[in-house]
């Protein structure tokens, strides 16, 4: 009745990994492991010294959030993976709900809204992605937005979905979740909503949406012109 969900944690000096983890130990969900991948941090280690009895700890060096997840989900031993950035956070009743939400459809891969919040955990932006009232809506999320529509930290997937789209793509540094996403709809999956808050993302100068915004641009635009025909020639099918 409650498959076994790997939460994945890549971490790479992030002063935050603490509030991540604890947040992933309070689920009330109760089949769950925990997968802490230290990209070769130097700083904030001590920081996950309290958890080593109730996580997995892996410690590889560095290479990228991309390499990072795909080494914890290689390692993980549940049926479904969910993602969480070391300086955001899950609310408490974030797994069970999303995995009720997954088993009543049927559905391999989830996304859901999440709150904007800043260094002290304030709310600055609740709600803050798009609102989609069914699955057309994320095809023109994507044709139509030139940004991510999915926050990846949000989304629960089907581990074996990684065996038969591939693994994420260390190639897109900042954006291997968007090209992710992109992939699998063109692949023929869905990506269904649960219009809830499930998920803190943290805001902060040290993050890497704040401090590789020209990065990340080129790599969407790159990303665009590629999936962008290939999404219009499934939907047109």
């Amino acid at each position: 009745m409650y498959p076994k969900v790997s939460i994945i944690i890549p971490f790479y000096n992030c002063q935050y990994v603490d509030q991540a983890i604890n947040s992933a130990l309070n689920q009330t969900y109760p089949n769950i492991e925990i997968i802490v991948v230290d990209d070769g941090s130097t700083i904030y280690t001590e920081k996950i010294t309290p958890f080593l009895g109730k996580i997995t700890y892996l410690k590889k060096e560095n290479g990228g959030t991309a390499t990072a997840l795909n080494h914890g989900i290689r390692s993980a031993t549940g049926e479904y993976i969910a993602w969480l950035s070391s300086d955001d956070y899950f609310l408490p009743h974030k797994i069970s709900r999303q995995i009720s939400f997954m088993l009543n459809r049927n559905a391999e891969a989830s996304f859901t809204n999440y709150d904007i919040i800043d260094k002290n955990n304030k709310v600055v932006i609740p709600w803050a992605s798009y609102r989609i009232s069914d699955l057309k809506q994320i095809y023109k999320a994507f044709l139509t937005f030139n940004i991510n529509p999915v926050n990846g930290c949000t989304v629960v997937v089907k581990k074996d979905l990684f065996d038969r789209i591939g693994y994420f793509n260390p190639y897109h540094r900042y954006t291997h979740d968007y090209e992710m996403w992109l992939r699998l709809l063109v692949k023929g999956h869905q990506l269904h909503y649960l219009d809830e808050v499930l998920l803190k993302f943290r805001q902060h100068e040290e993050s890497g949406t704040s401090k590789y915004q020209s990065q990340m641009r080129k790599e969407l635009a790159e990303i665009e012109i590629y999936y962008r025909p290939l999404l219009l020639k499934y939907i047109e099918r």
